[in-house]
């Protein structure tokens, strides 16, 4: 199993009325530096990260809602809800003061979104492989309604479960070959529970559920210009979610979107950059949230 250097703090918030479970490392009185997981994940794996990261910073990582060990939304999940959770959160971590914040992937998204909705909220921001979603054509509308409405007819979904937490990272390991057996085991507890026997993710498994509405690429770069903090975009070299996006997913075409970005590719890093490279990951963050002589 990993050997965690440094060790959380558990603490509940009530955000909008659903219970969030928040990780705390490092000094209390010193303001922290905001982290926000991608799908699926959950805050208690930036552990890795915050491990390589120097001991003077404190650190909150947010369980979205639905994730990890928040409490999952009686009514389902709108995308924009995550939004306005994330201001709620900063009302209670950073309420006098601009906060410095790292996202990945979904994260990064809903970050880059908000602050460009809010842009005085945020001193510095690193954006973790989380620059939205392949360009859709209007014409594609139909289709999705009618993937959605079978999906509102049909069983509900339900993610993977396994026999234990070994095969479940061993399932982790051997997905990602760059992850380790001992960071593999690590994610492996803390994304999922035992139930009736079985080990089943944490995650609301209504999160699979199709988003009918179509992602509009041209509204999320519109929310990037306007975001005025120094933005740190962090790549990897062997990603398949850049892959996917094509043209959109060229470094320099990503940061042409934002007034002051800085670009950095770790070019042996997939998606998962703070679970491959910690080290590598904590590096670049470290100079940029270090201010400078």
């Amino acid at each position: 199993m990993y050997p965690s250097r440094r060790p959380p703090r558990a603490e509940t918030l009530i955000l909008r009325n659903v219970r969030h479970h928040i990780w705390r490392w490092g000094p209390a009185d010193v303001p922290p530096v905001l982290l926000l997981h991608g799908w699926a994940d959950s805050g208690e794996t930036f552990q890795f990260l915050v491990d390589c990261l120097p001991d003077d910073l404190a650190f909150a990582a947010l369980d979205w809602r639905g994730f990890g060990r928040s409490e999952w939304a009686p009514a389902g999940y709108w995308f924009p809800d995550y939004l306005a959770d994330l201001e709620a959160c900063l009302d209670v971590l950073s309420p006098d003061r601009p906060a410095r914040a790292v996202g990945h992937s979904m994260g990064a998204n809903v970050l880059a979104l908000f602050g460009g909705a809010r842009p005085e909220r945020f001193e510095r921001m690193a954006l973790l492989e989380g620059f939205g979603l392949p360009r859709l054509p209007p014409t594609a509308a139909p289709e999705r309604y009618r993937e959605w409405l079978d999906q509102m007819r049909g069983a509900a979904p339900q993610f993977a479960s396994y026999g234990s937490f070994e095969s479940f990272a061993g399932f982790l390991a051997k997905r990602n070959a760059r992850l380790g057996m001992d960071r593999a085991q690590f994610i492996a507890r803390a994304w999922g529970r035992e139930h009736e026997g079985r080990i089943v993710l944490r995650a609301d498994p209504r999160h699979k559920l199709l988003n009918p509405v179509l992602y509009r690429r041209e509204e999320a770069e519109a929310c990037w210009r306007s975001i005025s903090a120094p933005a740190l975009l962090l790549l990897g070299g062997r990603s398949e979610y850049l892959a996917r996006l094509g043209p959109d997913g060229d470094p320099g075409t990503l940061a042409a979107h934002f007034q002051r970005a800085e670009t950095v590719v770790l070019p042996d890093c997939g998606h998962m950059l703070h679970h491959e490279d910690p080290q590598g990951t904590a590096a670049a963050l470290a100079r940029f949230f270090t201010p400078r002589g």
